[in-house]
């Protein structure tokens, strides 16, 4: 009996050491104030094919159609396959035209999504045609439409008497010797089969110089989720309406050390105080003062001088360049994050220089 009332105490230890840790975990939970956000833009979101193409076409016009032949019809796998699987298939794709850093900068442009807005763009522009009802995929010859293959011989044949389209910067001109040729634009989501029937035939009469081929991308049904964007250059303010008694010698005292902490700053606006302190010992109240003017000037905002914007790439790029490697991509950030403050300093550098030859003169 002394065995089994043992293991009854050591089960209901057990269930109480369980239920008190869950317990204290939902009020964990409960007490948490995060705040989560999300950056959505106003465009639905993109496919992934689409934008490795325009990060192709970066690089230039022949590798973009190079990526296209190999991915006709690989829309079809995003059905059957995971949204990882088909991530990885498209890197596989790109790998074919790519080296080990393209692919890595191609996984850093999915990340933050840099070219959706292009695939937006394009969007637009065909919504502007505008496109005719239920096609898939249509092309337009000189203001003409059609999702017909078979009617493009014959809106060829008078296109050279209607307007000629205007044709962008971001357009994908299919490789030609010859430009002054009638201009057929394809509005189509590459990687569809309704796109490779369109390009068979397009890009056979491209090659046979009889026309100047245009990919434009088109996306018929557009996705119902959201397009979410890296937050650069967005800030989410959100003000607390509690109120908390405070100690005001407390709050005196925490505020001073802040301000003693700023002060051990060695370097403020390119003015090292450690060294200025050191070498003028009996200034150094004037110079804490000062320092402390200066701490509190970054935090102001005020309109930059034309002079004060020159090489700035270079002054940023030379400062980083002689940093240690290891605070290099820290201070890269401060700079990037604090631009109109970070301008000036070439500007105190230069004030300093001055005085030193003053003295030394």
């Amino acid at each position: 009996m002394a065995p089994a009332k043992a293991t009854n105490v050591v089960q209901l230890l057990l269930g109480s050491t369980a239920l008190w840790l869950s317990q204290l975990g939902a009020g964990t939970v409960a007490a948490s104030k995060s705040v989560t956000a999300h950056l959505a833009a106003k465009w639905p979101e993109t496919p992934l094919l689409l934008e490795a193409s325009e990060f192709m076409a970066e690089e230039s016009n022949e590798k973009f159609w190079q990526f296209l032949e190999t991915v006709q019809e690989l829309a079809i796998y995003k059905q059957t396959e995971s949204d990882y699987s088909y991530y990885n298939l498209i890197l596989k794709k790109a790998g074919q035209f790519l080296d080990n850093l393209h692919i890595n900068l191609l996984k850093f442009a999915f990340s933050i999504r840099a070219y959706s807005p292009a695939i937006q763009m394009f969007q637009q522009i065909a919504a502007d045609e505008p496109p005719p009802d239920g096609c898939n995929a249509f092309v337009v010859i000189h203001k003409k439409h059609t999702c017909k293959i078979n009617e493009i011989k014959k809106l060829l044949k008078k296109a050279a008497s209607r307007t000629r389209p205007y044709l962008f910067k971001g357009d994908h001109k299919f490789p030609t010797n010859k430009e002054n040729l009638p201009v057929v634009i394809l509005y189509a989501e590459m990687g569809t089969r309704t796109f490779s029937a369109f390009h068979k035939v397009l890009s056979a009469k491209a090659q046979n110089e009889e026309i100047l081929y245009v990919l434009r991308h088109y996306i018929q049904k557009p996705s119902s989720r959201k397009m979410y964007l890296s937050g650069y250059g967005v800030e989410l303010a959100i003000k607390s309406t509690e109120y908390t008694a405070l100690d005001d010698t407390q709050v005196t005292t925490v505020t001073n050390t802040t301000v003693e902490d700023e002060t051990e700053a060695n370097e403020v606006q390119g003015f090292l105080f450690g060294k200025l302190k050191e070498i003028y010992s009996d200034l150094r109240d004037n110079l804490t003062a000062f320092q402390k003017y200066l701490i509190e000037s970054n935090k102001q905002m005020m309109p930059l001088k034309v002079w004060e914007l020159q090489d700035l790439s270079f002054q940023a790029a030379s400062q980083i360049m002689s940093t240690p490697v290891y605070d290099a991509i820290k201070l890269m950030k401060d700079i990037s994050q604090n631009f109109p403050i970070k301008a000036r300093l070439r500007m105190n550098i230069l004030i300093c220089l001055f005085q030193n030859l003053r003295s030394q003169h």
